[in-house]
């Protein structure tokens, strides 16, 4: 579909929206992973019938390493008066934070750093030889899972199993193409259960299969055992757990540019305070953090919510949007997890009207930054990623209409 037909020529759109914008705060969810890569979803129109069930009138497709669902996501959007933000999601590599032993965001590994692109082009482009760099890194990350997949094949034949995993039928049966560790985690529960009968049998196999440690999980429990399957046996430790590679990583630089290169804006990814109330060394204090950003050219920032306390994400959101980031808040639902699609804090607690607000403004930019680029050729920040802070309020105002018009016709 040509998504941007749907909108009228953007001076009409404006005085369109001067006549009928009623200032409201839009329901907004700026981060959900689909089966384009792993997710809780079984397909795209379950998470897009949720968001509409829960009145959620902005939502954004981040999925790992691919633009494949958006048209989809574009038309189940449009069918839904959803407006919809085109994002993806990177793991890139920052070689200085490694050397010096510094965790970003991720909790266990030095210079890893998950980086999103927000309001890519829509249709999707990335020109080379950018688009054979991701086209390798897909490929690399499929084969470490395939290596993973084998070695817990290994496991299986020590313990007598009985039964194999196979990686070909996985990939084709539970995925777009895109296979991740925690499909093999989806694929060796459901063997088990059609293998063994009685809670006694399962509940003595998962005993073996994780080396004499037991079954924390209720059997009723699917999120949760494959929770559990991840954690005995593919996250590092684990006895199946193969590490990847050097070439599974981009450096940082490049994935920053690569986000550009495809229309987006460059987003670093919040893990912010945890159970806790603890920070990475790179996260804390916040008034370094934004200098660092700032120096590897990086306008915008993102939460999950349920990761952190109401109190931590109004410190951070409220200081960074007050310094001229876009801000925006996602649930993710890469897990196995079903959670609801609007957004709660820590404990299910509330979203306050301030990070409501500050969350709708930016996806109100990210909506007007995507569209500029798909008509114009360029949008809320340049080729070289320097956002337009004098025109802030002009973006606000066209993306609020993109939304409104959307929503209401």
């Amino acid at each position: 579909m040509d998504f941007w037909k749907i909108f009228p020529q953007k001076d009409e759109l404006l005085k369109w929206y001067e006549e009928h914008g009623d200032g409201q705060v839009r329901l907004v969810n700026a981060h959900l992973h689909t089966p384009y890569s792993f997710s809780a979803f079984t397909d795209i129109n379950q998470a897009l019938n949720m968001a509409a069930n829960e009145n959620i009138q902005v939502a954004g497709i981040n999925d790992f390493y691919t633009t494949d669902g958006y048209d989809e996501w574009a038309k189940g959007c449009a069918d839904r008066k959803i407006f919809p933000l085109f994002n993806i999601e990177y793991i890139s590599l920052n070689a200085a934070d490694q050397a010096a032993g510094i965790k970003v965001n991720d909790p266990n590994n030095p210079g890893r750093t998950y980086l999103s692109g927000k309001g890519l082009s829509y249709p999707a482009r990335l020109d080379e030889p950018y688009g054979s760099k991701l086209k390798s890194v897909l490929q690399e990350s499929n084969l470490q899972v395939q290596k993973m997949c084998s070695s817990l094949n290994e496991v299986l034949q020590k313990i007598n199993a009985g039964f194999q995993l196979n990686y070909d039928e996985i990939r084709s049966a539970m995925t777009k193409g895109m296979v991740r560790e925690r499909h093999l985690a989806k694929a060796l529960r459901k063997k088990i259960n059609d293998n063994f009968v009685t809670t006694f049998e399962k509940e003595v196999f998962y005993e073996q299969l994780f080396g004499g440690k037991g079954l924390k999980a209720d059997l009723k429990d699917s999120a949760g055992i494959e929770n559990e399957i991840r954690g005995n046996l593919l996250k590092s430790g684990g006895a199946a757990f193969i590490p990847e590679g050097p070439k599974a990583f981009l450096d940082m630089k490049m994935v920053c540019r690569m986000i550009l290169e495809s229309g987006g804006i460059p987003t670093y990814p919040f893990l912010a305070d945890d159970n806790n109330g603890n920070f990475t060394q790179f996260e804390a204090p916040k008034e370094t953090v934004i200098e660092i950003l700032r120096e590897r050219n990086i306008c915008s920032v993102e939460f999950i919510t349920t990761r952190n306390s109401l109190s931590v994400l109004e410190e951070y959101a409220e200081y960074f949007n007050a310094n001229g980031f876009v801000v925006t808040f996602g649930s993710e639902h890469n897990t196995p997890a079903m959670e609801p699609i609007e957004l709660f804090a820590r404990k299910n607690t509330p979203l306050s009207p301030l990070l409501l607000q500050i969350n709708y403004e930016g996806a109100s930019i990210t909506a007007a930054h995507q569209y500029l680029v798909a008509t114009e050729g360029i949008g809320y920040i340049d080729i070289d990623g320097k956002p337009d802070d004098s025109r802030r309020e002009y973006f606000l105002t066209l993306g609020k209409a993109l939304i409104e018009y959307l929503t209401k016709n």
